[in-house]
C-alpha cells in the first residue's frame, strides 16, 4: 500500500530515488535539472511558481512521482489557459492557485508520470486528484507529457467517466528518419528553393567572419557560461520579459549535467557575439535559449538551427526540438509535430464545457497540421 506525500522542495527526495523512476533519456526530468532550478533562485513565488511535487512511497521506497508546482498565474507554461481563468472568475470562482505537472519554463515533451507501471500511474493520478480536492484547487494540469503517458489518462477516464481533457498544439521538430550522414545530405533532400536559401543564409554568416565553437558543460569556461547567460538576458530584455534563469543555474548545469549541456558559441574577431544553450537527451537535442550581442543576417538561424542539426548528425542524434512556436522553422527542415497536455477541472460544470472546447480545438489543430504539412521543404521522393 503506497502513501502519497507532498514535497515542497525536490531536495526532500534523494536524487537516486527520483532518477530511478525514469530512464535518464530526458534531461528535463532529471533530479539535477529540477532541483537546480529551485536551489539557484530560478523559481520565485512572486512569479507564481511554488514547488509541490507529488510522491508515492511504500515505506522508504519511492515508487512514483510527478514534478509539480502550485501556480498563482500562468507564467512560463507555454500552454495558454487565460480564457479559462477569465471564465471562472466571471462566475465568481477562483482559478488560481492551480496544480501544474510540468518542467518550468520548458515546453519540452517528456515523461511526467514517473512510475514503474500503469497501475502505479493510476495511483499517482489518484494522489494528484486528491491534492486538488483537499487543497481546494480549481484544477490540475499536466503539460507536454509523452505519448507513453496517454494510456494512464485514457484508463482514468474509462474508470471514472471523468477525465483529464486533452489539448493538442503544434511544435516544429527535426527528424533524421532518412538517415542523413551530414548536412549536405540533409539539404540535398530539399527542393531547389529551400536548399538555395539555407546555403545562402550560412554563407552570409561565414562572410561576416563568424565562426562557431560547440562545447559541452565540462568543456566550457566560466567566461563561456557568463557570455551565454548574458546573451540570454539580452534576449529577454529585448522582448520586455523577466529572465528566470540565473547565472548560478547555468553554472550548475555545466557542473551537474556536464555532457548533457551543450553551448553553440558564435565568435567574431576572437570574442563571442551570440550563443545558444541546448540540452542533450538520449536521442534528442533540445534547443532552449539564445541571444546575440551583434546582429548579422542569418546569425539566428545558424546559431539556433543549423549548428544544432550539424551537432545531431555528428553525434548520431535523430531528433532536434528547437523550442516552441515558429512556422518559419518549416523552411529550415523542422516539420510540424503534435504535442499534448491534460487538464482536470474540479468544478463539473466547467469541466464539461472545457472538455467540449478542447475537442473543438483539437479538430482545428489537426486541420492546421495538415495545412502546414503541405509546406514541407523536402522533395516528395525523399519523404
Amino acid at each position: 500500500m503506497s502513501t502519497a506525500r507532498i514535497h515542497r522542495a525536490l531536495s526532500e527526495i534523494p536524487a537516486a530515488d527520483w532518477d530511478a523512476l525514469h530512464d535518464g533519456r530526458n534531461p528535463f526530468v532529471a533530479h539535477a535539472f529540477l532541483c537546480g532550478l529551485e536551489s539557484t533562485g530560478c523559481l520565485r513565488e512572486d512569479w507564481g511558481w511554488t514547488p509541490c511535487h507529488v510522491g508515492l512511497w511504500e515505506g522508504d521506497v519511492l515508487v512514483a512521482a510527478a514534478p509539480g508546482y502550485l501556480k498563482f498565474n500562468s507564467h512560463g507554461e507555454f500552454v495558454f489557459d487565460h480564457a479559462w481563468a477569465n471564465a471562472l472568475e466571471r462566475h465568481g470562482l477562483e482559478y488560481f492557485p492551480k496544480w501544474l505537472g510540468a518542467v518550468p519554463y520548458s515546453p519540452v515533451t517528456g515523461p511526467r508520470l514517473l512510475a514503474r507501471d500503469e497501475a502505479t500511474k493510476q495511483d499517482l493520478l489518484d494522489a494528484i486528484e486528491g491534492l486538488v480536492r483537499t487543497s481546494g484547487l480549481s484544477s490540475a494540469h499536466v503539460n507536454f507529457h509523452q505519448a507513453a503517458d496517454d494510456t494512464a489518462f485514457v484508463l482514468r477516464h474509462a474508470r471514472d467517466n471523468r477525465g483529464w481533457s486533452l489539448r493538442e498544439d503544434i511544435q516544429y521538430h527535426w527528424h533524421n528518419d532518412a538517415g542523413w550522414a551530414d548536412f549536405d545530405g540533409f539539404v540535398s533532400a530539399m527542393d531547389h528553393k529551400h536548399r538555395k536559401n539555407i546555403r545562402q543564409e550560412r554563407r552570409k554568416v561565414r562572410d561576416a567572419g563568424i565562426t562557431f565553437r560547440v562545447v559541452h558543460g565540462d568543456e566550457a569556461s566560466d567566461v563561456d557560461l557568463a557570455a551565454m547567460h548574458g546573451f540570454y538576458l539580452q534576449t529577454f530584455a529585448e522582448y520586455g520579459n523577466s529572465p528566470a534563469l540565473t547565472l548560478d543555474f547555468v553554472r550548475h548545469l555545466a557542473r551537474a549535467m556536464p555532457r548533457q549541456t551543450v553551448l553553440m558559441l558564435a565568435e567574431r574577431a576572437g570574442r563571442p557575439v551570440a550563443g545558444a544553450l541546448c540540452l542533450r537527451g538520449g536521442d534528442t537535442l533540445h534547443g532552449r535559449y539564445w541571444g546575440a550581442a551583434e546582429l548579422h543576417p542569418g546569425l539566428h538561424f545558424e546559431t539556433c538551427y543549423y549548428q544544432g542539426i550539424e551537432y545531431c548528425l555528428r553525434e548520431g542524434l535523430t531528433r532536434f526540438e528547437p523550442g516552441a512556436q515558429g512556422r518559419h522553422k518549416i523552411a529550415r527542415g523542422f516539420l510540424p509535430t503534435l504535442v499534448r497536455s491534460r487538464h482536470l477541472i474540479a468544478d463539473p460544470r466547467f469541466a464539461q464545457a472545457i472538455d467540449a472546447w478542447c475537442g473543438e480545438e483539437r479538430v482545428a489543430t489537426r486541420h492546421h497540421l495538415l495545412q502546414l504539412q503541405a509546406h514541407s521543404p523536402f522533395r516528395a521522393s525523399s519523404e
